[in-house]
């Protein structure tokens, strides 16, 4: 839904299963409407539309994608956003580290996104920006050397600026904006503000440089200018608090530096504070949330730098002395506290003060995926749970 000009609001459908395009539509059309009706009904209502790698290949068969956005236009709805992070299944199974592949060194990674490009094109109303988040590059501990590291920083580089090159022909030819955003998070590749700066300036720039003089005939400003266009961060709010970065001075880096924020994915972190006093039962509730399906990574603040733990069970086993600990598990953004545990909603409201005042992003996407692995008296209703969501966040805006 459009909030106010030029700035929309959506849930990220990731929520839903969806392995292949059937499963995915039916979920669509199962939910999406009656969420529509109650918090946008006389508004249209904007989708962040999460296609697996199979669902976006069998949406490309037959009358599929002429069905789907008759559909959409039937229903006053429109995609604006994409995920297209996790490439495989994303619920009922185990995921863990696998949500990053296949990585960006790969050539699947490159089809599968081009390929939602493509399909973002079509389905996007005119006008309208759009852009697809992404993995941070690779999982960083399947690279076991500094060699390896580096080669996945060059590869992922060079396969992101092809993709660049795609929006640049889209663009010149539908004059539809569109861009691709980069997502990172703890143990991905690219972890914080300072990894994505380096990345820019280490690997994207000088490779796009070389390859947009090649492509295009440009001349290095030029390139670069083309190359911050198209290459843009998803600014997730859970993850740059599990980095203990605060938005405002992360939203000031990137400005500084001409880095754009394409997306901004509205999450919370759990929080977990001892006091010395609560200690057993806040590791009792913490428990809770041990789940074998997805990637829990804990993050800790210590002597100034940020140590990540790989997975909850990794804290859980070990028990030690901490202050505080953050931990990788989206819970519902408009809980601040749960028992004895509290989240990173703070976070949320920061960005919330930052964006009022500063246009930063056109395109906001509640994404809160783990109601399924959710404690017990967490669960309601799908439904019910991503309204609450919805309108949480609209009141504070």
């Amino acid at each position: 839904m459009q909030l106010k000009e030029n700035l929309h609001l959506t849930y990220c459908t990731n929520i839903h299963p969806g392995q292949d395009w059937k499963s995915t539509f039916e979920s669509i059309k199962k939910y999406v409407p009656g969420i529509k009706q109650e918090v946008s009904k006389e508004q249209p209502f904007g989708l962040g539309l999460r296609l697996s790698n199979k669902a976006s290949e069998e949406l490309d068969l037959g009358d599929n994608l002429s069905d789907f956005k008759k559909w959409l236009s039937d229903n006053n709805l429109y995609v604006f956003t994409m995920n297209g992070f996790p490439y495989g299944n994303f619920h009922d199974e185990r995921v863990k580290d696998m949500v990053h592949a296949p990585d960006w060194t790969t050539d699947d990674r490159l089809k599968y996104t081009e390929r939602l490009f493509r399909q973002l094109s079509e389905l996007i109303p005119e006008g309208m920006n759009g852009g697809i988040s992404t993995s941070p590059i690779t999982y960083k501990y399947w690279h076991k050397t500094d060699s390896e590291t580096k080669n996945a920083f060059e590869v992922g580089a060079k396969n992101m600026l092809e993709v660049a090159k795609q929006l640049f022909e889209i663009e010149q030819t539908t004059e539809t904006y569109l861009h691709l955003d980069i997502e990172p998070e703890p143990d991905g590749l690219l972890e914080n503000s300072d990894e994505v700066l380096l990345f820019y300036s280490d690997y994207l720039v000088p490779l796009g440089i070389a390859y947009f003089k090649q492509e295009l005939g440009l001349d290095p400003d030029a390139a670069e200018a083309l190359i911050k266009k198209y290459i843009t961060v998803c600014y997730d709010v859970c993850h740059f608090a599990l980095a203990y970065e605060e938005p405002t001075d992360t939203f000031t880096k990137f400005k500084t530096n001409n880095i754009r924020v394409g997306k901004i994915q509205v999450s919370a972190a759990l929080k977990i504070l001892f006091n010395g006093t609560d200690d057993e039962r806040i590791w009792e509730e913490l428990s809770q949330f041990n789940e074998p399906t997805y990637l829990h990574q804990v993050t800790e603040k210590v002597s100034g730098k940020v140590k990540t733990y790989s997975d909850l069970p990794l804290v859980l086993e070990s028990e030690r002395n901490h202050k505080e600990l953050r931990a990788h598990y989206h819970v519902p953004i408009f809980l601040e506290k749960y028992g004895k545990l509290f989240s990173t909603q703070d976070h949320i409201l920061k960005t919330i003060d930052y964006i009022k005042s500063n246009p930063i992003s056109e395109h906001l996407e509640i994404e809160t995926y783990t109601w399924d692995v959710l404690p017990a008296d967490l669960k309601e209703y799908l439904s019910i749970s991503i309204i609450r969501e919805i309108e949480w966040f609209k009141s504070h805006m």
